[in-house]
């Protein structure tokens, strides 16, 4: 099914549901990444994650049969594979081997805002209280770079600043393309996404030479199960069924979750600054799903 087919208006709750999994989810999957980051290396993590992931995955759709997708199908796939998984979430593991993990959310969440462009070049035009809330969430975000130590980690910067683009050029590309349904585009991209990370990784010299921790080693259980299964599947579902200011909005919810996991288990600081942006940043949040509800 491509966005264009969905010809019915999704149950509300539907979308609650979906929104609550890419909100608290992925909003815990950086912290994740952190942990993981002990005893793997940035891109052999996202490999065997979303390998892992998208092949049980597979299996399972085809076993409830579901259709294999066709090669333009996995085409299509193969390019959003290479978007979202390499470059979108690969990048943010190599920021976060010299960043926080909530700073790393934080710098994401601008994703929305390019999401929001892209839309506007290809004639989905966000009404006037969507641009709203993509500003006031932006300004929040720009509030809590300030003097972050970002500026001390030109990598992790630069890493941060191409992962939202790559994600958000990626979600508003799929859109009208020919895709197979929800479900199993999710597993196709997990699996092309897995093994361009491997096949690159491998390629820079990444290795896995000893017996990673017990706790990294559950932390990327957790990424495969709940943040690649669980969570992203609820995102591909909602790229197809609501508005991408709607979709993209869990960048902005994000943040708040990961900077204060990260404050409770890892102690990473978290001051006034940061409490107040998320304050603006959870403001534009509300004010892009006022808009929805306006137009729905």
């Amino acid at each position: 099914m491509t966005p264009a087919a969905s010809s019915v208006a999704p149950s509300p709750w539907a979308v609650a549901a979906a929104l609550a999994s890419v909100y608290l989810v992925w909003g815990s999957t950086y912290l994740a990444i952190r942990v993981g980051l002990e005893g793997y290396p940035p891109f052999l993590m996202g490999g065997l994650r979303f390998v892992a992931a998208g092949a049980v995955f597979y299996a399972f759709l085809r076993w409830r049969g579901h259709a294999a997708p066709t090669r333009a199908q996995w085409r299509n796939a193969a390019v959003m594979g290479l978007l979202m998984m390499l470059l979108g979430n690969g990048l943010v593991n190599v920021a976060e081997q010299t960043v926080s993990s909530g700073l790393a959310a934080v710098a994401v969440a601008s994703m929305p805002l390019w999401a929001g462009l892209f839309g506007a070049l290809r004639g989905q035009h966000p009404g006037r209280l969507e641009w709203l809330g993509l500003a006031v969430g932006f300004l929040g975000v720009v509030w809590l770079n300030i003097g972050s130590e970002l500026n001390a980690s030109p990598v992790g910067l630069l890493a941060l600043l191409v992962a939202p683009v790559a994600w958000a050029w990626g979600s508003i590309w799929s859109r009208g393309r020919d895709l197979p349904g929800p479900f199993m585009s999710t597993a196709a991209q997990m699996l092309c996404g897995g093994v361009a990370m491997t096949v690159l990784g491998l390629g820079l010299g990444e290795r896995i030479g000893e017996v990673p921790p017990p706790s990294a080693t559950l932390a990327v259980a957790y990424l495969a199960v709940f943040g690649s299964i669980l969570a992203f599947s609820a995102y591909v579902w909602l790229l197809h069924h609501v508005r991408p200011a709607l979709a993209t909005s869990y960048a902005y919810v994000n943040p708040p979750i990961a900077v204060l996991l990260g404050a409770w288990l890892m102690q990473e600081r978290v001051g006034a600054q940061a409490v107040g942006a998320m304050v603006v940043i959870l403001a534009g949040v509300l004010i892009i799903s006022r808009a929805k509800a306006r137009v729905g």
